[in-house]
Formats: structure tokens, sequence, C-alpha cells
């Protein structure tokens, strides 16, 4: 075989493993951003959901330059992180607390957790109570259906 279609027939197969590399990598999870906050303009974030071997999904947020929910107009106690389904149910998967413990200096919070509910939408609200069974008026930040 001559040389040139060796190299050839390299290169093809390198370009092919790179490509079920990246395949393998994206159907692995969905990374989604958060759309930008009127209330909390400086806010920026994003969402990252698995599926595991169990069928359950791992949800991770991570966000940066999220202000304090004390000082939000009007202020309030905690951010609650929403969940909805493609059935519109929607669901308190947990908190966020702006204190010490889980937020630093520059702001920054992550929140994890695991649900058997696959998720299309994430979102962030100020509430008064951790345990809101429904999200209150002061949407924080939000993701397109996913």
């Amino acid at each position: 075989m001559p040389i040139q279609l060796k190299s050839n027939i390299k290169k093809l197969f390198l370009a092919l493993a790179a490509l079920l590399l990246i395949v393998s990598f994206s159907s692995c999870g969905k990374n989604v951003a958060f759309q930008n906050s009127s209330i909390v303009p400086a806010a920026k974030g994003n969402v990252s959901v698995k599926k595991d071997s169990n069928k359950n999904y791992s949800i991770k947020v991570k966000i940066t330059n999220l202000a304090e929910v004390t000082r939000l107009q009007p202020a309030k106690s905690v951010y609650v992180v929403w969940m909805e389904t493609e059935d519109a149910l929607v669901k308190n998967i947990g908190q966020i607390k702006s204190d010490s413990g889980f937020m630093s200096s520059k702001l920054k919070a992550s929140f994890e957790t695991v649900t058997s509910f696959e998720p299309s939408k994430i979102f962030i609200t100020a509430e008064d109570q951790p345990d809101a069974q429904n999200p209150g008026m002061q949407l924080i930040l939000s993701t397109n259906r996913f």
C-alpha cells in the first residue's frame, strides 16, 4: 500500500475516533447556562444534568456573583432551587444558603442533588422559607427548557 494512502487512512481513523469521543461525552449529560437575571444582573451560572446507571438524574448547579439573599428588595432568607419536568411538575429540590459555609467572599455558590425525575428546566427563586411548596415571585436565575 502506498505511503500516501496509509497516511490518509490513519488521518481518517483518527478523525473518526475523535468524533466518537466527542459524541460519547456529549451524550453523557447536559450543561446549560442560566439566562441573565434582572434581579441580580451580575449573577452567572450553569446547570449540569447527567443520567446515572440507576436512571436517576444528577443535578449540579454552579453560580458566581450571587448577591446575599438578605440584600434583595424585598429581602428574603434563602435561595431555593426548583426543577420543572416535561409533565409540568414543579418541585423544590433544595436550597442554596448565602452564609459563609456555602458561599465564599467571591459570592460563589454550588448545589448538588439527585432525582428520579428527568428535569426539563432548572430555576432559582428567593424565598422566606426553604420548604416552600410553590415558587415565589422573585425569579433569580432560570435556564431555558433543555
